[in-house]
Order: structure tokens, then C-alpha cells, then sequence
């Protein structure tokens, strides 16, 4: 079909906030100038995209499908535009990475630091989310790298991975609530306990759930949440025992301690990941060099 891109184009903003005004204003046209061309693409593509109503906007599924598509292309479009405006220098462009809150906190951040005092003129993008989701909007073309624990089950062939860091999981617990210092436990003692670890949208819990399939093991954990910094807090105050990468624990961390295992948990490694079907900016080249 030969359609023009500006109709995709009004139609990709009118998809992402799901707002004929908003759509608008991002465009700088006005909002009759918007429903024409969305009214124009529905008539040439045959399908109905958008169910109207004097309260919001919705997706038809035929308008699900077409953002599917519109929106990774959409993206390459802006990459592209600033890959040329920054003219493969780094006094401007924009530098857009995706991490785990975990890895932004524990590891990215003195390295953000470190790239904006060399590069002030860079903006940086940070989009936070957990591993595998990063490795979906890598996917997408919505950044330019992430940085993520591996093994991850979301990231592809088309996509390059490069080590920069290995750790450990460990399992923390609060002494006075459970005495087990002195003793090692098998994996099969440890699921008696109340375990506490990252939701199944995470590659730790992957990581942890399959140790225990392996064991022929059934792990059900007393409570699952986003973040290791809150697993860690209820660690110490004695509601379970917490699963969480050793590196989130602080070096003078005096209320926990680390149990001990008679089978040792595989390490397992921070990925910086980037899609070979993009090509890198000068910019992201630079910072995943500082990696």
C-alpha cells in the first residue's frame, strides 16, 4: 500500500497516549488535523483502529496489531534521526540504556556518573525494568544497550552479549530469628523455611526455581516482591529468609548473615546487551567501552 508515513506517524502518537489532544500537542497540529489523518489511514487500511468515546480512547485489535509494528519502526526512525544530529561526536545525542532497579542502584550508577562528567552534553535515557523486560524493549529498538543478569531467558540470538561482572546469589537471614548460623543446609532444609525472593518476572526467581527443579525440588515462597532493597529490609527484621544477588548487601551489614549451603549456587554474571540489527551510537560505543 502506498500510505504516507506522516499517517503512521499521527497514528503512532495517537496509539502511545491514547489521546487526540495529547497526540497533538506532540505533533504541533491540531487536533481536527489528527483525527482527519487517523479517519484517512482507517479509510485506506480498510480496518477501524481506534474505538472513540467522549472519555478515552481505545485500541481496536486491528489497532493493537498495527502498533505492534508501527512502534519499534517508529523507533529505529528517532535513533536514526539522532545518530545523524549528533554527527558521531559526543557534544550532544542521547545515550538510552535499560536496567534492573538492582543494577541501576548497585552498579550503574557510579558509571553514570562517570560518563556525565566526561560528556555533559549527552542526555541520558535510563528506563528501568526488570531483566527480562529490558531484553524486550532492547528488542524493540527502545534503547540503546541494557545491562542485565544472565542467564536471561528474554534476551535473543540477534543480540550481543558482552560479561562485565560476576557475582553471587546468596540467601541472608536475621540471626535471633533463625539460629542456622552454624549450620549447612541442603536446599531440601532450606524450603521448610519462610523464603523470601523476587517475583517470577525476574531472572533471579528463574534462576532460583529452576536450582530447585534441578533438585527435583518444589520452591513456594512466602512472599515475592520487586525489590531486593525491600527483601533485604524484611530480612532483617525477621520475617523470612531473603534470596538476593551479594552485591546488594552492604559491607557493613551487621544484622544479617549469609547461610551456607551444602550444594553452592552456580555464579552467575551482569550483561551489557545490545541488538546487532541497531547500529550504536558513538555515545553508547563510549559507555559500554567504560563497562
Amino acid at each position: 500500500m502506498d500510505i504516507n508515513y506522516e499517517l503512521y506517524k499521527v497514528f503512532y502518537y495517537v496509539a502511545r497516549t491514547l489521546s487526540f489532544s495529547e497526540a497533538s500537542k506532540c505533533l504541533f497540529i491540531s487536533q481536527s488535523a489528527v483525527s482527519q489523518s487517523v479517519k484517512v489511514l482507517e479509510k485506506k487500511l480498510g480496518q477501524t483502529l481506534f474505538i472513540r468515546s467522549t472519555k478515552k480512547v481505545q485500541l481496536t485489535p486491528e489497532g493493537e496489531i498495527l502498533f505492534k509494528h508501527i512502534e519499534p519502526a517508529m523507533n529505529l526512525i528517532q535513533k536514526g534521526e539522532n545518530q545523524l544530529l549528533e554527527a558521531n561526536s559526543l557534544n550532544g545525542g542521547q545515550l538510552r540504556i535499560a536496567a534492573s532497579d538492582t543494577i541501576c542502584r548497585y552498579y550503574l550508577v557510579p558509571y553514570l556518573n562517570r560518563f556525565h562528567k566526561a560528556y555533559p552534553n549527552v542526555h541520558i535515557k535510563v528506563f528501568n525494568f526488570t531483566s527480562i523486560e529490558c531484553a524486550h524493549v532492547l528488542e524493540n529498538g527502545q534503547v540503546d544497550f541494557i545491562l542485565s543478569n544472565y542467564p536471561n531467558s528474554g534476551l535473543l540470538a540477534s543480540h550481543s552479549v558482552r560479561s562485565i561482572h560476576e557475582f553471587h546469589d546468596v540467601f541472608v537471614a536475621n540471626a535471633e530469628a533463625f539460629p542456622l548460623k552454624d549450620q549447612v543446609l541442603t536446599l531440601e532444609e532450606l524450603k521448610e523455611y519462610p523464603i523470601m525472593m523476587l517475583d517470577r518476572k525476574s531472572t533471579t526467581s528463574e534462576f532460583l526455581h529452576s536450582m530447585f527443579q534441578r533438585s527435583h525440588l518444589d520452591l513456594v515462597p512466602e512472599i515475592e516482591l520487586s525489590s531486593n532493597d525491600l527483601l533485604i529490609d524484611l530480612a532483617r527484621i525477621g520475617l523470612g529468609i531473603a534470596f538476593v544477588p551479594d552485591f546488594c548487601i552492604p559491607a557493613d551489614e551487621s544484622q544479617l548473615y549469609i547461610l551456607k549451603l551444602a550444594q553452592s549456587l552456580p555464579a552467575r554474571k551482569l550483561v551489557v546487551a545490545s541488538n546487532d540489527s541497531v547500529p550504536l551510537s558513538q555515545a553508547a560505543k563510549q559507555f559500554m567501552d567504560m563497562l
